[in-house]
């Protein structure tokens, strides 16, 4: 194994579950719970494992399902789920959410007790050419989860507290104005991803609404860090910089993405698993549906040349391009691609009042991170 994959030297950027003061009281407590964690092998959802076994130690039981599909290198989530091994609670189970069978026989298993849904086909470009895998892994897929959910109450049972899942910033589509916010009207996709991702979320509000289950969803905002997802745009970057390769930076600069440090993302998840929408009755004598959605961002869009250029920065103060880099030589400013926006931009204004949490780490910060967890993995420069 690889060693360093997840080792860390900024602990003291991270944030502290108490460093704000929480607005609405936790009704979740995961001590002694059971969590199934769906992508665990994933970018997010391996780093989330991790958050959850420091928190609550061997207090927690983790159910982690993964399909390991070839969509990027593989020996990155293997090298994930190496890391997770060390909890000795922790279960691993080889399984694609889109298997109703298998996801059934899961839960009827394991019976947990707060589901966190990260599986799911990402990526906007890859849905252009290959829409079947968006069908199968994020419409399937989520529902078997909701429909595991929906019977884990058959029988008088106590059932799933809390489904949380993974939205996505592409819901927005082209929307003009900013900053985003989940108040703000969503009908008009640019591409297939983000079509599966808000009708997950209508997914999620019709059966929150018909059976009563808590649910919340997570639009998160370009999510970037160490041992992250080697299709995003930092990391094929850093490769192609690193072989010497042009790198292609579209709308010729113009672009603007509310990056967001994976530390933050985590930070969110973990305190929004701990808060259940809660179960009320209308005047009709029906549940109100115990459903809602969150911005996860940092609120403060970057200029994609910016972001490029302290990318290099930091690649080349963690060793891994030269010091005499040719950063001009090596990038090419393009139109724009199809299914991609201009902007994407966070109003976090909910979260914040809700759970008095706004992400803040900064591109710098995170991208310094990412350099030098590069640099120990794939090894640094040649002198």
């Amino acid at each position: 194994m690889v060693q360093g994959l997840y080792d860390r030297n900024y602990t003291n950027h991270r944030i502290s579950t108490f460093e704000y003061q929480i607005m609405k009281e936790y009704n979740v407590n995961l001590s002694g719970k059971t969590i199934m964690v769906t992508g665990a092998a994933g970018f997010i959802g391996a780093n989330l494992v991790k958050r959850l076994y420091k928190d609550f130690q061997n207090d927690i039981r983790v159910i982690g399902i993964d399909s390991i599909t070839d969509y990027y290198d593989v020996n990155i989530k293997h090298e994930r789920l190496e890391e997770l091994k060390q909890f000795e609670s922790f279960v691993f189970v080889k399984a694609n959410i889109a298997d109703k069978q298998a996801i059934d026989n899961l839960f009827s298993q394991y019976k947990p007790d707060v589901v966190v849904n990260l599986a799911a086909q990402a990526g906007v470009r890859y849905s252009i050419t290959n829409p079947g895998s968006y069908i199968e892994s994020n419409l399937i897929g989520f529902y078997n989860i909701l429909e595991a959910c929906r019977h884990s109450y058959d029988n008088g049972a106590k059932g799933v507290e809390h489904l949380v899942y993974a939205s996505s910033s592409s819901v927005y589509g082209s929307n003009k104005k900013v900053p985003y916010s989940t108040d703000d009207k969503v009908d008009n996709p640019v591409s297939l991803y983000a079509a599966t991702k808000k009708s997950n979320e209508l997914m999620a509000h019709a059966y929150s609404k018909l059976y009563n289950i808590p649910s919340t969803g997570l639009r998160f905002f370009t999510v970037y860090g160490p041992a992250g997802r080697p299709d995003m745009a930092y990391f094929g970057f850093t490769n192609k910089l690193r072989e010497g390769k042009t790198i292609q930076i579209f709308n010729y600069g113009n672009c603007k993405r509310d990056f967001t440090f994976v530390d933050d993302i985590v930070e969110g998840v973990v305190r929004v698993m701990q808060h259940a929408p809660e179960k009320k009755k209308g005047e009709d004598g029906l549940p109100i549906p115990p459903y809602e959605v969150y911005n996860i961002g940092n609120s403060s869009p970057e200029n994609l040349l910016d972001f490029v250029t302290i990318l290099q920065e930091e690649l080349i103060r963690a060793g891994v391009l030269p010091a005499d880099y040719d950063f001009e030589a090596h990038k090419e400013l393009v139109p724009m691609q199809p299914g991609d926006v201009p902007v994407t931009f966070a109003d976090t204004t909910p979260l914040e009042r809700d759970l008095g949490f706004k992400p803040s780490t900064s591109l710098r910060v995170g991208l310094r991170a990412f350099a030098e967890w590069y640099a120990r993995y794939y090894g640094k420069a040649d002198k």
